[in-house]
Formats: C-alpha cells, structure tokens, sequence
C-alpha cells in the first residue's frame, strides 16, 4: 500500500479495480485536471497489471510479475493516487456514498469508476464442483493462476484445453513450444467461430495442427473424470463418446462481467454495468469502463461490452474526463491482436452482419487479411502479419469509406491510395 498524499478540495475519487482500465483511470483523472484524493482499490496483491501477456510470454516464463504492471509505483505516486492492493470492495452504499473494504475499513467517495473487469466462465458441468478442488484444473485470469499453471507445465505433460478461443489457442502456441502435449476442445465447428471467417478458421487450425497440437472441434464436454489418488483430474469425456487423457486441464471458455457491486447498489445491469457512451451510469457520481460496463459505440452499432486492452484505455480515459465535467464519447472503432506462434493477428472493427469477404494475399503465405464488407464499405477486418494493411483498415472503417472489393483484393494496389481519395 503508497502512502497517504495531501489532498486538495476534500473530493475523493475511489477506482474499483486493477486492470487496464483502473490503471488508466487513476492516471487520467489527473491529466483531466481532478484535484482530489484519488484511491485504487484492487484484490489482488499487485499494482494494476496488464493481461493478455497471461497467456502468452508470461505462461512462457519469459517475464516477471513487475513486467506486467502497466506503470511502476513512482507513477502513481507522483500522480498523487493511493493504492489499496489485497483489498476488495464488498458493498457500495450510495446513500452514503461509502465503499465497504474485506479488512472492515469503511472508504467514504465523492466520485466512484467501476473497473471491476471479470471471471473465467466456469464448465457447466454437474461433477464440477468435486473436479474445482483438484489441483490439476484451471481457469485462466489472474498472475496467481498462470503461475499455479506453471507448475505443471512440464515437457511431456498432457494438457487440454477447453475452448479453441483467443485464450484457448495462445496458451496452447505457447505450451506446444515448451514440448508439452496439448489437445483444444472446441464445442463450435471451427475455432475462433464467434469473431472471425471460416478461413481464418481454418488458417489457424492449419497452423496449431502443423505445430502438433490437436484440434478437436464440435465437442462438448460432458464430464470429468477424477483419480482420488491423486486429487487430480485424470481425464475428460466428451459428448461424441471418447474419453481424453490429461495430466492438467485449462478451461477458457470466456467472461463473466462482474457487476455483483454494481447490482447490489441498485444500478442498472444486462450483460455488464449499463453506461452511456460517456462511460456514465444511471448515477450522476458513478462512472464504469472495461470488461464489465456495457455501452453504447456508434461505430459499432447499439449497445456491446467489448473485452479489449483498447476498449479499457478509451474508455478509462472517457470516465476520466466525464468525472472531471467534460463530455468526451467513446465511440472508437474497436481493436484486437492476438499473437500464436510467429504470428501477430490484428483485428480491427465487428464483423456481425457482414455481406462480403475479401481475401487480400494467401493463407498459404502466413501473410495475409481479410476484410468484411457491408454495403461497399469495410466494417472489419483481421490481418495476419499485415501492420500496414491494419493501419489503413481502421482508417476505412472509422471513415466509413467506399471501396471497390477488386482493388482490396488487388495486391498490386497500395491501398494507402484508397485513403487519398476520401
């Protein structure tokens, strides 16, 4: 825990979280000009730390814990910002305008951000709750987890995972390249069914096959199977009838919002803290931004809750200024990256309601992108190794520009070109 700091007009901002967008939070309300006390409150026993890195390089064991952290302490001291780490906010009470802490402590608010992100879906599954209690079986989210993961991430090892999402599939790239024996349980069609084309699809399940990592799609799991001996689970069984061998299992089959707080204090909730496109909720004091709010994004067309390193900062930054008094939507294009193996995947834009899909250069190549056209304009597009090609589409989707699909498709054609002519 910093130190106490001096504070200015007596106005207290606490920050409810400690991820991407409360570490944002903190920072921006000084830049937008908050003179008051400002307070962070995180559970976990960390500074405001970067995610995504979970399951990449530090699964990998190429980084240490402070490499995660989106600033160092002197950071947040020199924005005078207090840390309360290992402590977690069980009631808001906004009557009172109190948060109630873990350790008892009452933490008066003048203003109050929700950045409380979320958890690891759980397998619905009706021997789950003995399987919990085996060392053996993980949901991937926190510092704590990966490292419990670590330690049983040994050349040889048989590890499953279920669920062939962004998660699913990084943590198997980087396991596979460890020598461990891995094995993804998708129940859709295809891997990455819900955000992207079939192609891409089938690129990357090309990729992890060719890696040795077994893909296994339309399979659910229906049960787990447990050695007493052990306290471990020692195998799944799936709805097409086989039974799968493991030695640790990895569950990543997404998130749910934590708004538990937020419900309880009576504000409006559906899938995520119901906010405005200025990160506003139905209380004047209270702001919400990252995985846990839902928003209204112009450019993505009505109300989403997007779980995206961009989406936090935009909209921490957002928060930021509307607790200040100014006015400042988020209505940013959205943006994803994914990185497997050699291979560095953007995303830019929704693809939901696409029309046409434009292959830019081959999957073949390890090299190429895929835009998704709705009515004669790019309204998304994923690149593979393609930065320039992301660039320019952010740019065509956030202007909504015209484009011709024959000239997308065009190698031969900068199109950077397509730009000069908006």
């Amino acid at each position: 825990m910093s130190g106490n700091h001096t504070m200015d007009n007596g106005e207290q901002a606490v920050i409810v979280g400690g991820g991407h967008a409360a570490g944002e939070l903190a920072i921006a309300l000084r830049r937008n000009g908050w003179e008051g006390g400002i307070t962070l409150v995180g559970e976990e026993p960390y500074l405001p730390y970067q995610r995504p890195p979970l399951s990449k390089d530090y699964l990998a064991g190429d980084m240490r814990p402070e490499a995660l952290y989106l600033r160092p302490r002197s950071s947040y001291d020199e924005a005078r910002v207090t840390l309360l780490t290992g402590v977690r906010v069980e009631r808001i009470d906004r009557d009172l305008r109190t948060l109630t802490l873990s350790n008892g402590a009452q933490l008066p608010y003048s203003k109050l951000a929700l950045a409380t992100g979320g958890r690891p879906r759980r397998l619905a599954l009706a021997d789950e709750g003995d399987a919990a209690r085996a060392d053996n079986l993980h949901y991937l989210r926190t510092i704590a987890d990966v490292e419990r993961i670590q330690r049983q991430l040994k050349p040889g090892a048989r590890l499953v995972i279920v669920g062939g999402g962004y998660v699913g599939l990084e943590m198997a790239a980087s396991a596979s390249r460890r020598g461990v024996g891995v094995t993804v349980l998708e129940a859709q069609p295809r891997v990455l069914a819900r955000v992207t084309a079939p192609v891409l699809s089938a690129f990357y399940e090309r990729v992890h096959r060719e890696a040795g990592v077994q893909i296994r799609t339309g399979v659910e799991v229906t049960a787990l199977e447990t050695c007493a001996a052990r306290g471990a689970v020692s195998a799944l069984h799936c709805s097409d009838g086989t039974r799968v061998e493991a030695d640790l299992v990895v569950v990543g089959i997404g998130l749910i919002p934590n708004i538990e707080l937020a419900r309880e204090a009576g504000l409006e909730t559906d899938n995520g803290i119901v906010v405005d496109e200025y990160a506003q909720t139905g209380d004047a004091d209270i702001v919400a931004a990252g995985d846990c709010a839902c928003y209204v994004n112009r450019a993505g067309g009505g109300r989403m809750r997007l779980e995206s390193v961009q989406n936090a900062v935009d909209q921490a930054r957002t928060a930021a200024a509307t607790l200040c008094g100014k006015r400042q939507p988020h209505n940013a294009v959205p943006w994803f990256w994914s990185d497997q193996y050699d291979l560095k995947l953007k995303m830019a834009g929704l693809s939901q309601g696409y029309q046409q899909l434009v292959l830019r250069g081959s999957p073949e190549g390890r090299s190429f992108s895929a835009f998704y056209l709705k009515d004669g304009r790019v309204i998304s597009a994923d690149t593979v190794n393609r930065p320039v090609e992301f660039m320019v589409a952010k740019r065509l989707i956030a202007e909504s520009i015209p484009v011709d699909a024959a000239v997308l498709a065009d190698e031969g054609v900068d199109l950077k070109t397509l730009l000069a002519k908006a």
